[in-house]
């Protein structure tokens, strides 16, 4: 069947412009709709209405660290120790099914391999593969990433977005389709439906992107086939690139970063949302759907952009690089509100665990410095560590800020993709793809091991109203 391009492609721009129209339209404020449009109650509660009722806010403690809310044998997020009561800092360590992440991280790129499938692989069963396990693992993967016809018609036609991470969303619904029993839950199926979004979902991603290129320049997009002997990191760069223009360092760099985004505990937002939606006993779908959706804000998946526009700031309006005091000055005024965006953050500083180091950031450093200096970017690198090593201090005197800070994985993560040339409308989605074999294991042991719904309860702080007929009403 022949397409015109240019015709689809408009018919999708007008349909979404007489959407945006129809919204307009049903906005107009008059007088029978401004209570509609103003009138919700969104005060601010009183900080001590949280104190008199024992609420905790965020599901956290009142000394930042979260409230316990369930058993985990995945990982574990360490940051501080607990003594006497009291909240004590310690360095930071990642580990996965008790392995700790510097070794599964190091150990692959060692040996120079790809990794991520290992790190997948593990945490999904519980244990580590031998070499047949893996191959026969990753030969399973490669079958998974074939998207059918039927689905490559649907999407990404179907699913124009300004939001890449919106068009993952509605991507990983559309595949609930296309499984003949999307709502068996079964360990089997489990597994099946895990391969496979491990699989698609970074090629999805891809496309998706390839998708809104070839919207703007009026084609269709070239989607190439899978090559069965490329790794997660490899087929993504084969994507983007448009075929094998990719170096085995840019891979093995990218596999490193997939690697540290696969897993980070139960208790972060978009694997506590998968969570949540399993202990329902939902489609697989539905829970990832859920996820992907939870990491698309910006208090979560979406502060790496933050950072890398924040480092452009800088680079403009910092003359000499190498100077500490002239940098220390303009983060100084960023801390005060009076640069870059107003919000008084140096972002990429500061975790909710880790307190005086983030073993993931330690990683990001060690790996991405070789290629940097490879690409001529070493400058650009220098200037990063310059501003990890300045802005803790900073923070303690501009902002008065009594808790340890250290750098997080977003420091970094933002000027590694750049450096592959991964564009920033992937940043967040890249972080999904790769978190996707965590929220597989999580949601697998939420629905075999917990066998009960989240429902925790809210605290009512609503007054009696009479009820008055309507021809009463003011």
């Amino acid at each position: 069947m022949a397409y015109d391009a240019k015709k689809i492609y408009y018919r999708f721009d007008d349909y979404l412009s007489r959407l945006v129209l129809d919204y307009e339209a049903s906005r107009q404020i008059d007088e029978d709709s401004e209570r509609l449009y103003h009138g919700f109650p969104n005060a601010p509660y009183d900080e001590s209405l949280f104190e008199q009722h024992n609420v905790k806010r965020g599901l956290r403690n009142a000394d930042g660290s979260g409230v316990v809310a369930g058993l985990t044998r995945i990982s574990d997020v360490h940051g501080y120790n607990r003594i006497d009561g009291r909240v004590v800092p310690d360095e930071g360590r990642l580990s996965l099914r008790g392995y700790s992440i510097d070794d599964l991280v190091n150990h692959a790129q060692a040996e120079d391999r790809f990794g991520y499938e290992e790190v997948a692989y593990l945490l999904l069963t519980g244990s580590l593969p031998s070499k047949e396990e893996l191959t026969g693992f990753c030969e399973r993967l490669s079958a998974f990433r074939h998207l059918s016809g039927d689905y490559i018609h649907e999407f990404p036609l179907t699913t124009p977005s300004k939001s890449i991470m919106n068009t993952l969303a509605r991507a990983v619904l559309l595949l609930y389709r296309f499984d003949a029993e999307p709502d068996e839950i079964s360990p089997e199926h489990e597994i099946d439906v895990a391969m496979s979004m491990i699989a698609r979902l970074p090629r999805i991603a891809a496309l998706a992107h390839m998708a809104r290129v070839a919207q703007r320049e009026g084609r269709m997009p070239q989607i190439p086939q899978p090559s069965p002997d490329l790794s997660t990191a490899e087929s993504v760069l084969q994507v983007l690139r448009g075929g094998n223009d990719f170096t085995h360092d840019e891979a093995m760099l990218l596999d490193v970063m997939m690697m540290l985004h696969a897993e980070h505990g139960g208790g972060n937002n978009s694997t506590f949302a998968c969570r949540v939606l399993s202990s329902s006993a939902t489609d697989p779908y539905s829970a990832y759907a859920a996820a992907i959706g939870s990491l698309k804000g910006p208090r979560h998946g979406g502060a790496n952009a933050k950072v890398v526009a924040m480092h452009e700031d800088i680079r403009k309006h910092v003359s000499n690089w190498e100077d500490e005091d002239e940098l220390a000055a303009y983060l100084t005024r960023i801390l005060k509100r009076e640069a870059f965006d107003g919000s008084g953050l140096i972002y990429g500083m500061g975790h909710a665990v880790y307190t005086l180091s983030d073993p993931r950031a330690e990683l990001c450093r060690t790996y991405a410095r070789s290629l940097a200096q490879k690409k001529g970017l070493g400058d650009e690198f220098a200037l990063i560590e310059r501003i990890e090593g300045l802005a803790p201090q900073l923070m303690r005197d501009v902002c008065g800020i009594t808790k340890p800070i250290c750098a997080n994985i977003d420091l970094y993560t933002g000027f590694i993709y750049s450096m592959l040339g991964i564009p920033e409308t992937l940043f967040t989605p890249m972080f999904a793809v790769s978190r996707m074999a965590g929220w597989a294991a999580h949601r697998m042991e939420e629905l075999f091991c917990a066998h009960r719904i989240i429902r925790p309860g809210y605290q009512s702080v609503l007054d009696d109203v009479t009820y008055l007929p309507i021809n009463e009403r003011q």
